[in-house]
């Protein structure tokens, strides 16, 4: 009868430190995990055994499944860039939401200045160039650092 009850136990305390759920990222990756919240374009969850809090760009997950429902939650679409002509598919993302992302490159350059233009239109036309340059290496995200008219843009791809 102990053995009985010993396994029980066993099963309903393996049942509930299970993952349960699964994180499809784009790039094909499937993570066993246990989902906390997406909040702020961040993914949070928690890996097998660990109470800490792990967080994600929303913009490399593809979908979350609940194991026990087996319901998907969609997280985002995947964004393809295949040629300079893309660029209005390439999203400027802060750096802190890059995070899951893989690196590809890095420019620099300077910003565009044009007299009796205001502030915010040279921005824009900086960022347009910045995407450009992004979509012709075939990067659908960009993070770009601006200092003293000079900027470094970073690239990222799934």
């Amino acid at each position: 009868m102990k053995v009985l009850y010993f396994t029980l136990a066993v099963l309903f305390a393996n049942v509930a430190i299970s993952q349960t759920h699964q994180i499809t990222k784009h790039n094909g990756e499937q993570l066993d995990v246990n989902f906390i919240k997406t909040e702020n374009g961040l993914v949070y969850y928690a890996l097998n055994g660990s109470s800490e809090e792990v967080k994600i760009s929303k913009h490399a997950v593809s979908s979350i499944t609940n194991k026990q429902t087996k319901q998907t939650q969609k997280v985002s679409d995947k964004i393809v860039v295949d040629s300079k002509d893309d660029y209005k598919m390439v999203t400027v993302l802060p750096l802190e939401k890059t995070i899951g992302l893989k690196q590809t490159g890095t420019f620099t350059g300077v910003s565009t200045k044009t007299k009796g233009e205001p502030p915010i239109a040279n921005q824009k036309q900086t960022a347009m160039r910045i995407k450009s340059k992004s979509a012709s290496n075939g990067s659908p995200f960009v993070s770009i650092a601006e200092k003293d008219g000079k900027y470094e843009a970073t690239t990222y791809v799934y």
